[in-house]
């Protein structure tokens, strides 16, 4: 049973309506209304309110909904890693862009804005890898099967845990090649057209 029709089945057995029913439970009438008409879950802590108000095990409350929240909150990870990524991967473009003519321009006053923006691209990194982290998801073919809202089987999930040490060494080899290289050539322009 689905816990919409839970959460009405309960509250008509108890003969309370929507709103004596958020009152009991510290929500509002429509907050109700919306957990009976599918549009919203309740948050944990109302589910434990629940769960005590209706007499009723955990278990008893949401069986049928688990996969359904356990896939909702999947999505909110996948948007919040994409999010943080985006952000990062701008943060990370500005910084190998203006790293060459802060030091061009400012020589070593550059340390102050370029540290600064330093700092800041490796906020928004240590909030992809801290996601990264607690979804298990390393190399690029995890990385994208979570993106995509998936999950590796256990044989590629394996196949893909041995690629990491590798990957790990060659993301660095590739980041250190590419950013001396943009940085080379935004420098090597400067210098011609400036000079």
């Amino acid at each position: 049973m689905e816990l919409n029709a839970q959460i009405k089945k309960y509250r008509t057995e108890l003969n309370l309506s929507q709103e004596e029913l958020a009152e009991k439970v510290y929500v509002t009438r429509q907050t109700v209304s919306n957990w009976e008409n599918e549009k919203s879950y309740p948050d944990i802590h109302s589910l434990l309110l629940l769960s005590s108000l209706f007499n009723v095990s955990l278990d008893q409350l949401i069986k049928g909904d688990v996969e359904t929240m356990k896939e909702i909150i999947n999505e909110q990870e996948v948007k919040k890693f994409n999010y943080y990524g985006n952000i990062f991967s701008i943060h990370f473009f500005i910084l190998i862009i203006t790293a060459a003519p802060l030091f061009f321009w400012l020589e070593r006053y550059a340390f102050i804005p370029f540290g600064v923006l330093f700092a800041i691209t490796m906020f928004w990194a240590l909030k992809v890898e801290k996601i990264k982290k607690e979804n298990d998801i390393q190399t690029y073919k995890e990385i994208v099967a979570f993106t995509e809202g998936k999950k590796l089987d256990e044989l590629h999930k394996a196949v893909e845990v041995g690629k990491r040490p590798y990957q790990n060494v060659l993301k660095v080899i590739i980041s250190a090649v590419v950013t001396a290289t943009v940085c080379f050539l935004i420098g090597l322009l400067m210098h011609i057209f400036l000079n």
